[in-house]
């Protein structure tokens, strides 16, 4: 269970995205404006932002852009609009989105892009435990925090290799500790290369198919982002041109190198059983 805020002024969008959040085992704080936003952010911080762009007092992207230079940008932030243009919708990742949703939202939409941006912060607090910088390489984007603002776009992240192996208790034994620095390595590489199955099976020098089974015995969750599903939530309905452009940035590459490198081993799988 994760503590998600939503923030929106239209009343019925609040109710609706509560509701369908709650059923996902949520818990789903809300708020009507930027105002009710930001004390709800200092009371506790969620590990995850729901955050709408036009509202009447503050928009979005300017709370965004608050949070960011003042530090609270701890969380991830998924915006959402039924009005924004594309440049929009690209300026709120360059400060920090995670992603884009368009209005009215599908529901598998919406449900993938909460689980991803879930699993980035999770995957994000547990490299800041093990002492894993996490500063963009984009530095035209700001930082908070250390969340990675730029990540959306580039999806690189830089470590330091000594405060990485700090990380990792010394008074265990061997097993432990191996198993913890190889689930803090894959954990790092995955959110370098924007989950990239391939490009991560190329750097620790793998087959995908013994990758794939590392990463499962170590229990390493894999989130991917930008793909699209046709079925609405009722009264959401499917989304639009803009979540489609942004979210086909984030994650249409890497679903498509994935997916090629995926019938790739299926092929040698065949022929090894023959």
């Amino acid at each position: 269970m994760a503590n998600i805020l939503v923030v929106d002024d239209e009343i019925g969008i609040r109710e609706l995205l509560s509701e369908i959040l709650s059923d996902e085992g949520h818990a789903v704080a809300i708020a009507e404006n930027a105002a009710a936003a930001r004390a709800m952010r200092l009371r506790e911080p969620p590990d995850l932002v729901l955050l709408d762009i036009w509202m009447p007092d503050t928009d979005g992207v300017t709370l965004l852009k608050e949070w960011a230079s003042n530090g609270q940008l701890t969380m991830p932030v998924i915006m959402m609009s039924g009005h924004a243009t594309i440049d929009t919708a690209v300026e709120a990742t360059r400060f920090g989105a995670l992603d884009f949703l368009e209005k009215p939202i599908a529901l598998q939409r919406l449900l993938t892009a909460v689980k991803s941006g879930l699993e980035r912060g999770r995957l994000i607090r547990n490299l800041r435990a093990a002492g894993v910088s996490t500063t963009a390489k984009n530095e035209a984007a700001p930082v908070a925090d250390g969340v990675a603002v730029g990540a959306a776009e580039n999806g690189a992240l830089k470590t330091n290799a000594s405060t990485a192996a700090a990380g990792v208790s010394l008074d265990q034994p061997l097993r432990e500790a191996r198993d913890q620095f190889e689930r803090v390595y894959f954990e790092y590489h995955l959110a370098r290369e924007s989950f990239s199955m391939t490009r991560v099976a190329d750097r620790a020098g793998l087959e995908r198919t013994h990758l794939y089974r590392k990463l499962k015995q170590l229990g390493v969750e894999l989130a991917r982002g930008g793909r699209r599903v046709e079925r609405a939530a009722p009264g959401l309905g499917d989304g639009g041109a803009i979540s489609g452009a942004v979210g086909g940035a984030i994650g249409g590459a890497i679903s498509g190198a994935d997916n090629a490198g995926d019938g790739a081993d299926a092929g040698r799988r065949d022929n090894d059983t023959e």
